[in-house]
């Protein structure tokens, strides 16, 4: 007898866990400030976190580290009333992220597969090679917040997180339309037409 088949994921779950505590951080800033707008964050990624498992029964694993590195650096930010931590907080991720996939690709496991690869099926090739610009985004990005952290005020920092990261994530995925339509696996009904 097989395993009862788990339900369905609504569609708004993932917009919703990964964007509105960003959302919530730029609200929050505006009318109260960093440190608040800190502590909203927090409550926010551990929110998204509880209801993401409620969902999936899971908990996936880049939005449990976002989660201990949000709750680590912006605990830090609220004891010491500095909000050097917080600003850390992103290039800490995206150095994260980079040392991680760039692992995989040393160690011939393609790690960027095991969590996109539902959404995106690609061949090995494509898989590898989008790892490479992945790589390369996250340590571009990293060292972009260090710039922006260090040089600019927080005010310009914030709108450089919501929405200035964004809008260059969103991008950064546009450019790699290419790269996925060339090395796009075809589809069961695909390989089938082709027989045909």
């Amino acid at each position: 007898m097989s395993a009862p088949s788990s339900r369905p994921v609504p569609s708004w779950v993932k917009p919703v866990t990964d964007f509105a505590p960003l959302a919530l951080f730029f609200l929050v800033f505006k009318l109260h400030g960093l440190l608040p707008a800190t502590t909203a964050l927090i409550a926010a990624t551990l929110a998204a976190l509880a209801l993401n498992y409620v969902y999936t029964r899971k908990l996936a694993l880049v939005p449990l580290a976002t989660a201990v590195i949000v709750t680590v650096f912006g605990g830090l930010t609220l004891w010491l009333h500095d909000d050097a931590f917080i600003k850390m907080k992103p290039t800490i991720i995206y150095g994260l992220f980079a040392a991680v996939l760039a692992g995989g690709l040393a160690l011939k496991k393609p790690l960027l597969a095991a969590v996109m690869g539902e959404a995106l099926p690609l061949d090995e090739m494509g898989w590898r090679r989008l790892t490479v610009r992945f790589v390369a985004f996250f340590l571009a990005m990293a060292v972009a917040n260090e710039i922006i952290r260090r040089l600019l005020t927080t005010e310009q920092w914030v709108l450089w997180k919501v929405p200035g990261s964004l809008i260059v994530t969103f991008l950064f995925m546009l450019m790699q339309t290419g790269l996925i339509r060339r090395h796009r696996l075809p589809e069961a009904g695909e390989d089938k037409k082709t027989a045909d």
